[in-house]
Formats: C-alpha cells, structure tokens, sequence
C-alpha cells in the first residue's frame, strides 16, 4: 500500500496572495495538505499575471502558482465571513497570511485573537521587513526587496554597466517562499513534539539578506575585514555561458584536474606550459584568463561536438537552453517534469510537477487552480455553516 504524502491531514487556512505566500502553499499543497485559499471578493491579484486565453481572473501563473487548493471567497466585513473564517481556524493546524500587522489586527484575527480559537495553531505571517525593524510596516514588492537586499548590485559587477538592475525573476519573493515552507513545517514538527503551536514571523528583506550573503559577505566576514565583499568566482564576467561553433555552453572545470583535462581533451595542452598555467598556484591564481582562453577555444567546435569531447574527459559542461527551450529538454522530458492536462475552463496547459519525489507514494494529480470562490460552498458545508 502507497504511503501518504507528508503532509496528508494537515490543513491550511491561507490569506495569501501575489507570489510569496502563494508559493508557500503551493508547495505545502504539493506535499499533501489541504490548503483553502481564502481569497477577496475580486480574486488574488496574482490571477491577473499574464494573459488570460479564456476566462478572466484565470491568467496562466495563477494555474501553477495556486494547483491543488481549495478556493473560498468570503466576505470579511460582515458578520457571516467572519464567522466562517473563524470557524475555518477552529479546523486548521497552519494559518499563513501576508497581511500588515494593522490590518490583520482590525479583522480580529492577529495572533493573540487565532489562537484562542486554536490553542495549538501554526501562525504564519509572512511580512516584507521584520516587525521589529525600522522598515516594518512598508510596503514590500519583488523589486524592492531586490533593490534594499544587494541584489540588484550584482550585475552591474559582472558586465560593467553601473546602472542597479533587478534580476529578472520573481528571485525574492520565490526565494521567501521556499523559506516560509521550511518555517510552517519545522513549527509543525515541534508541535509534534512538544504539543504547542507557535507564530512564525518569514520577512522578505531578512530572508534575501542572508541568502545572497552567504557566499557574498566573503571577505568582509571577518572583524577586521581581510577584504572585501563579494565571491569573486560568481563575479567574474569571463565566468558566462561561452559561445560555439553554433551556440553556447556552460563549462565547470573548476578543480584544477578538470581544467588540465579540459585542455588536454581540447587539443590545446599546449595551454598548460604558458608560465602563468604552470603549476597549480598559478592556474588558481589566474583562473579567470584560463576561462578568457577557454572562450577563445569553444568556438572551434559545435555545441554537441564539445558535450561528447568533454564529457568523455569528465569535465563538467552542458547546453545553454533559451528559457522556452526548458520545455524540450530531453532530460526533463524523461524524469516527467512537464505534462499537459485539460483544464475544465482553461482548455490544455502545460504543469510543471513538484520537482521533490518521495519514495512509495503514489503519484497523485494535484487539483487544477480554482475560479474565485470555487470551493465557498463546499467548505461552508463541511464547517457547518449555511451557503
């Protein structure tokens, strides 16, 4: 018999919405909860994202971003949508919301207000700053946490424009999602131990902070300095994707065996009796013009020439795919990444499938992305309450 998924039988109040916490619970739905998205009257916004083909409100992010949910629309300024909200609490292990603390208080539903409902709930808040912060309270987007996180000032050390630019992809507010998943579930594992729920605070500007740190506090770690910020191996311009004969690839040589295989296998051993390639000490010391040589080589032979060469050598290298490229890779098309359904409004779609398996458990569907308030009845009947 197929174990469950991890997190069959856990339920999940979710308000929600854009990108970060929606994430968040897509994720936590993949994983086996039962998330009930309670969405305003007008829909998450994030249902606007892109083109709708058919429906309004039912834009394609909104089909991968909020798969295998449970929609509710409720009213929460009258007396009904406050009742079924708090009646949902009652009912739920996780309650996950991106709401200023302001606000979420004037619903009556602050941490203090929640538990009282569900002594042992897990209270979620994902916030743009930290509550305890100068910044709480502001408003916080993909492209101001990029911009306040170091992020955007990343580029610009790579290819000499000095113009801050943002990294062009929703990078923070997926980035805080993945560590409010990791948050709601470590909260759970305690509850399982010590029978207690607890409020989880996941700020956007604290999690970007110290993810792009880690490697990029570098040299300035240390008290004094002994040196600057910034790993300079990921800030190397020369560090790229190089082009081919008739494209481009990605080589990893890095260890110094791999670069003396790599020119080797290049037919270019030549390379390595130049004094600034001699020995070991040096090539580290000039690992950047080892990769302006490589550049100069690549071109010699085509993109699929080069994977063969360098893959008999063991050198690590694989193809630059364009981002639509992705859906044909021929890897991803064998371990089932991608499958196209049938929406029952949308018509056919393409599904990116959780990338996480799990050994024994049946492989499950998850259920499309639902219309506004899909589910309001269902869950109202399921809470005791009239439709």
């Amino acid at each position: 018999m197929s174990r469950k998924l991890p997190l069959d039988g856990i339920r999940v109040a979710d308000m929600t919405t854009v990108v970060f916490g929606p994430y968040c619970t897509q994720i936590l739905a993949d994983l086996g909860a039962d998330v009930i998205k309670v969405e305003p009257m007008e829909g998450d916004s994030a249902r606007n994202i892109g083109v709708p083909p058919k429906t309004p409100l039912m834009g394609p992010v909104h089909l991968r971003l909020n798969r295998g949910k449970r929609s509710v629309s409720w009213d929460m300024k009258t007396e009904a949508g406050k009742k079924a909200i708090r009646r949902l609490l009652e009912t739920s292990d996780v309650f996950i919301h991106n709401i200023r603390p302001d606000a979420i208080g004037r619903l009556g539903l602050g941490y203090d207000a929640v538990r009282k409902l569900r002594p042992d709930i897990i209270y979620v808040h994902c916030t743009g700053f930290g509550l305890d912060g100068p910044y709480a309270g502001l408003q916080a987007y993909d492209d101001v946490i990029q911009a306040a996180s170091g992020a955007a000032s990343l580029l610009p050390r790579v290819d000499g424009n000095p113009r801050p630019r943002y990294l062009p992809m929703l990078f923070a507010d997926k980035v805080s999602g993945l560590h409010a998943v990791y948050a709601t579930m470590a909260a759970l594992f305690a509850r399982t131990r010590d029978g207690e729920g607890q409020h989880v605070e996941v700020p956007m500007f604290e999690a970007i902070a110290s993810f792009n740190l880690l490697e990029h506090l570098c040299d300035a770690t240390f008290v004094p300095p002994t040196g600057n910020w910034g790993y300079l191996r990921q800030l190397d311009p020369v560090r790229q994707p190089m082009r081919t004969k008739d494209g481009y690839i990605s080589i990893a040589p890095y260890l110094d065996d791999r670069w003396i295989r790599f020119f080797q296998a290049a037919g270019h051993p030549e390379v390595l009796q130049e004094e600034r390639f001699i020995d070991k000490p040096t090539r580290r010391a000039n690992m950047s013009q080892m990769y302006e040589v490589a550049e100069a080589i690549l071109p010699e032979k085509t993109t699929e020439e080069w994977l063969k060469i360098l893959k008999a050598a063991h050198v690590p290298a694989i193809h630059t795919n364009e981002i639509g490229e992705v859906l044909d890779d021929p890897h991803l098309n064998a371990t089932g990444l991608f499958r196209q359904r049938q929406h029952p409004t949308e018509g056919g779609y393409i599904e990116v499938r959780p990338p996480v398996r799990f050994a024994g458990v049946e492989d499950r569907e998850p259920s499309h992305a639902a219309a506004i308030g899909q589910h309001t009845a269902e869950i109202n009947r399921e809470l005791g309450l009239e439709d």
